[in-house]
């Protein structure tokens, strides 16, 4: 007998865009794999990137904001499980789970971890280190009340597992490492894959509607890729990602060899045409799509130690981990024009992707938990006390202010 899992996305799904999207996709087939009939509703417009979730089976609602629609909805569908997609989705739309469908298993996909990656920005803005004063800030804050409420958290990175429970305390028993899912690489693939000499230029590609990812292009135009082209001056950098806007496209220069190439279409194609893939990503959180690309395309990298965080374990990089500018830019270098460095560094990626992010190693694991969890949620609920505090009316301020958005727009 199929189950019925109902997924509340913050965005309509957009692989070709972003690494979220291709990890909901991965999401999806995993339950699949267990016999769910999967129904994904989304209060957001659609895009023209948005993946034609209808060509996997998968059955597409527009559903409202603070509309007591969706209780019908949700009531009439009766979902064993619901995942939100992001906090701010849980926010929205848990307590309504909650009253309907009181019986359903309710899963947070925090995606990465919000409050981490803003306060590292606030850190960067602030020029200082970044600290727990950092770290506790009001985004962290509704994060954690969201985690407390759900029955269990996927959480993508081992560092930001580590976070949860050494310095927000959060129980091992709410959160489940699941990171990407992906398939080993084949020998007869990696053979296919274009060698050093047959590689050219540098690559970096993101989705600009992420904060992270523009800071780190223009750091890279303002400071790393002037030092790259005075010692490699026929070398150029191609930009890719979805969504760039003005200011974005502004930084194309094709004097200094700084290209902003647009969307790309085919992620394989691009990153298989360039020598080193460049990540100087200075805040963020979760795992970085742009690194597992690289790696999955025999792409070396250089990157920070947060865009590295909860990557490579206890493996060698796929190329090199610097935060000092003239160190990453030596390394940068050092891969571009070492053909025998470069390939060891290939190497290494591919051992990381098989190691590291295989489906078939995560998939069981996970499911079992569901399943486990499913079976006995009423006392399993009752040992998370301060999810039920927080669910306590005097604590649902989002509760009622959706309430009164509702009968204010009435």
């Amino acid at each position: 007998m199929n189950k019925e899992l109902l997924i509340i996305g913050f965005v309509w799904p957009e692989p070709k865009s972003s690494a979220a999207g291709s990890r909901m996709l991965q999401i999806i087939q995993l339950f699949q794999s267990d016999n769910y009939n999967v129904t994904f509703a989304s209060p957001c417009a659609k895009s023209d990137n948005a993946f034609n979730l209808e060509s996997i089976d998968v059955k597409q609602v527009a559903i409202e904001l603070n509309h007591s629609s969706f209780d019908d909805f949700v009531k009439n569908l009766n979902p064993n499980v619901v995942l939100f997609d992001r906090f701010m989705m849980e926010e929205q739309f848990g307590w309504r789970v909650a009253e309907q469908c009181p019986n359903a298993l309710r899963i947070l996909d925090t995606e990465d971890l919000h409050g981490l990656r803003k306060g590292r920005q606030l850190a960067l803005k602030d020029g200082k280190s970044f600290d727990l004063e950092c770290l506790f800030n009001d985004t962290s804050k509704r994060e954690i009340a969201s985690i407390y409420r759900c029955d269990l958290s996927l959480i993508i990175s081992e560092a930001e597992m580590e976070f949860l429970k050494s310095d927000f305390k959060v129980p091992d028993a709410l959160l489940c490492y699941l990171p990407f899912l992906l398939e080993k690489i084949s020998i007869a693939e990696i053979r296919k894959l274009p060698d050093f000499h047959s590689r050219d230029h540098f690559i970096t590609i993101g989705n600009f509607l992420h904060e992270p990812n523009y800071n780190a292009v223009l750091y890279l135009k303002e400071t790393i890729w002037p030092l790259i082209r005075k010692k490699t001056p026929k070398a150029e950098c191609h930009v890719y990602g979805s969504y760039a806007s003005e200011k974005v496209n502004q930084l194309h220069n094709k004097k200094e060899g700084f290209l902003m190439k647009g969307f790309a279409e085919e992620v394989s194609k691009v990153m298989q045409e360039a020598k080193v893939c460049l990540a100087p990503i200075r805040f963020g959180a979760g795992l970085k799509g742009k690194l597992i690309d690289a790696m999955q395309h025999g792409t070396p990298c250089v990157t920070t130690s947060v865009g590295a965080e909860g990557m490579f374990g206890n493996l060698e990089p796929n190329g090199f981990v610097e935060n000092d500018p003239q160190e990453f830019v030596n390394k940068c270098v050092a891969l571009y024009e070492d053909d025998i460095l470069w390939k060891e560094k290939q190497q290494n990626g591919f051992e990381i992707i098989d190691k590291r992010f295989q489906e078939a190693e995560f998939k069981s694991i996970f499911l079992n938990r569901v399943g486990e969890i499913t079976k006995q949620l009423s006392k399993y609920r009752i040992n998370n006390f301060t999810g039920q505090m927080l669910q306590h009316q005097s604590m649902q301020s989002t509760k009622y202010m959706s309430k009164w958005i509702e009968v204010k727009n009435k």
